[in-house]
């Protein structure tokens, strides 16, 4: 359902294989797999089911309809591959109606379930509670019955974040439109890096974001994902004094010293070169390797080498500074979350997109502002 939410999916397309969204009134393809398998009914009641039973029926009624229409298709007969029939669909769906103010609809689909099930004295009781409802409503309460997404958990940064993950892009000047953002070989004035100079791309000015391509190597990363592997475990946020797993960030994590393997030394020194800063413990937390599965994300918040690639999906959008920025394999994003003056940049308001098609992996490097007093010094301006 977050999936579906977030990038605008139809459901009907879904259901036929398909990840298509309706923009401008017509049908786009999001993502168009090698070979679309389409849902049966019974695929469609358990996703129902799973929003019913969770009380969401905005996503209960759009699935479980899909639901009872193939089942009907079928005309209702029963496979034993089967876990849901008609019958449960039709039950599921007239309460979700109901919940979400669709009295009429309610009312014939109950009608519908009694002509299999006429001795059932639950929906005959419901029946008769419909039709009370709508004899006791008025015309224009029944015609106003439109599904709508509820916003009783609408984040202030829904909207920003939802059309920036659609976008996968800028709502900025690109590059050729601002001559504030490049691409070079850039070296930070280090001797390590004159005859290998690593390609950035600066992504941002304010808040200041940068891109360097090819950061880390195909073994650097499969070493990294292996030597994670064992350690990882469901994400977690903190809560008060304790940590705990949350709904707004999904996947797992692990953290890897320097001394687990060669490599995340080596990521440690290239981290230093790049930045300037110093990044050994306790001046830098471990490195963190997050494993995003389909639908894994984490919502906007404040606080990474990209080390796989994703087949849709996946982005990290920054919310208030207004872009996105696209999985790249082997790729390091860098931004300063903090000014010169210690005060946190608002601007660097981020989240990580549901990955819709493939696994994401990232590293994490956070910097600790204590220990970089002469790496990173004030500025005679107090504002910046």
């Amino acid at each position: 359902m977050r999936l579906q939410d977030v990038y605008a999916l139809q459901v009907a397309s879904l259901v036929r294989g398909r990840f298509q969204r309706v923009t401008d009134g017509k049908s786009i393809d999001v993502y168009l797999p090698a070979v679309s398998v389409p849902l049966s009914g019974d695929d469609c009641f358990q996703v129902g089911k799973v929003a019913y039973e969770q009380e969401d029926y905005y996503h209960s009624v759009q699935w479980l309809e899909e639901s009872v229409r193939l089942f009907r298709g079928t005309g209702g007969v029963w496979s034993p591959e089967n876990e849901g029939t008609l019958e449960d669909a039709l039950d599921h769906l007239a309460f979700s109606h109901f919940k979400t103010g669709n009295v009429s609809h309610a009312l014939s689909l109950s009608q519908e379930l009694l002509h299999y099930d006429p001795e059932n004295g639950r929906v005959l009781q419901n029946v008769e509670k419909y039709e009370k409802l709508l004899v006791s409503s008025s015309p224009e309460s029944i015609r106003a019955n439109e599904l709508r997404r509820p916003t009783s958990n609408h984040l202030r940064t829904r909207d920003t974040y939802e059309m920036l993950c659609r976008t996968q892009g800028s709502q900025q000047p690109l590059q050729f439109e601002n001559p504030r953002l490049f691409c070079d070989y850039f070296t930070n004035g280090n001797p390590q890096l004159l005859l290998l100079p690593v390609r950035r791309e600066v992504l941002s000015v304010q808040p200041y974001v940068v891109l360097y391509h090819n950061f880390i190597t195909d073994k650097e990363a499969e070493d990294i994902k292996r030597t994670s592997h064992p350690g990882l475990k469901r994400s977690v946020v903190a809560a008060g004094e304790k940590q705990a797993t949350a709904e707004y960030r999904i996947s797992k994590s692990a953290w890897l010293k320097g001394s687990s393997h060669s490599t995340v030394g080596k990521l440690d020194n290239k981290i230093s070169v790049l930045t300037g800063l110093n990044v050994k413990h306790p001046y830098g937390e471990h490195l963190q390797v997050v494993n995003y599965g389909i639908g894994g994300h984490y919502e906007p918040h404040f606080d990474h080498a990209t080390l796989s690639t994703v087949e849709a999906g996946g982005s990290t959008a920054f919310i208030y500074a207004n872009f996105s920025v696209p999985v790249v394999e082997k790729a390091a994003i860098f931004w300063w979350n903090l000014h010169r003056n210690g005060q946190g940049d608002a601007d660097t308001l981020h989240a990580g997109c549901p990955v819709l098609i493939g696994d994401k992996w990232v590293a994490n490097k956070w910097i600790h502002e204590h220990g970089q007093e002469f790496q990173r010094r004030c500025s005679l301006n107090p504002e910046e």
